[in-house]
């Protein structure tokens, strides 16, 4: 990225947790499903560690009612810190206070669930008139991966918004906002334009197997898009139409590229997505994945 570039970095993040979690259900009856643990820490903290890990210190939550867990577990517990230490444990000491990012985090309610394009422009008032990171707690990404930088990057360089998007199955199509693209002169070939998105379209509407996955890089000009945007599919503000026309307009901040990503990505919002991550995450965890690999050996031969 040239010094020159009169662009901002993005610093801020928004990561819409106000979701109900009804697959999950019964497990997130009285839990957030973004708090079902992933090995040993919820699945949103490795979204937020992600998100810091970009250099996105100002994170905001977007939340609702039931939520009270995911601000609990973001702030200091002294109470239990004085527990561990009267017992000498300071690895876990060391592992709560991982989590301990108050003054980092903040939080705002999204008063009724109206789809993903409202969760993101309750962040308006905290965002700003500058470009923002959108973190789908659903989304897992490797943490060796280098995605969201990647796309912080594009946006510095090329201006208006970037998505990322993954190749998925032709039969999976359906479940995601899929993108037509072309190539962007001068880019390397993982960078590319957006010239049209449709939201879950049947599979022989679909104008490719490139499907948006849970990270943006927004303009803040989404959120005037936003307000004109209308309910869409299943009568809900969806950002992908807002997206749709920030890739066809012309002006400030208008324009949508992409990063087409091959990493590594867990969908912990469907249940085998989940049980993969879990299963992944574990067999790599520096105390459990001996033994857990040595198990999954032997389970698997017994198949």
């Amino acid at each position: 990225m040239s010094e020159q570039s009169p662009r901002p970095r993005t610093r801020k993040a928004v990561v819409p947790a106000a979701g109900l979690g009804t697959r999950f259900l019964p497990a997130t009856k009285a839990m957030p499903k973004e708090m079902l643990p992933v090995v040993d820490r919820p699945a949103i903290e490795y979204v937020v560690t992600e998100a810091m890990d970009a250099g996105l210190t100002d994170v905001l939550m977007i939340t609702g009612r039931n939520k009270r867990a995911l601000e609990d577990h973001f702030d200091r517990h002294p109470g239990l810190e004085q527990t561990l230490a009267a017992k000498g444990d300071t690895r876990r000491i060391e592992a709560i206070r991982a989590s301990d990012l108050v003054g980092h985090l903040h939080y705002v309610r999204q008063g009724e669930a109206l789809g993903l394009g409202h969760a993101v422009s309750c962040g308006r008032r905290h965002v700003g008139d500058e470009p923002f990171a959108v973190l789908l707690g659903d989304d897992l990404i490797g943490a060796q991966e280098s995605l969201l930088s990647d796309m912080i990057d594009v946006q510095q360089r090329l201006g208006g918004s970037v998505v990322a998007l993954m190749e998925v199955p032709e039969e999976s199509v359906s479940a995601y906002g899929v993108a037509a693209v072309e190539p962007v002169a001068g880019e390397d070939p993982s960078v590319v334009r957006v010239t049209g998105l449709v939201e879950k379209p049947a599979r022989e509407d679909a104008p490719s197997t490139l499907a948006v996955i849970g990270r943006y890089v927004l303009a803040p000009q989404v959120f005037d898009v936003l307000e004109r945007t209308a309910p869409g599919r299943g009568g809900e503000i969806q950002l992908t139409d807002a997206l749709q026309t920030l890739a066809t307009g012309e002006g400030e901040g208008y324009g949508v590229h992409a990063v087409v990503f091959d990493g590594r990505r867990y969908d912990t919002g469907d249940k085998l997505g989940y049980l993969q991550a879990v299963l992944e995450l574990g067999v790599e965890h520096p105390e459990l994945g001996a033994d857990l690999r040595a198990w999954v050996k032997d389970f698997a031969a017994g198949l």
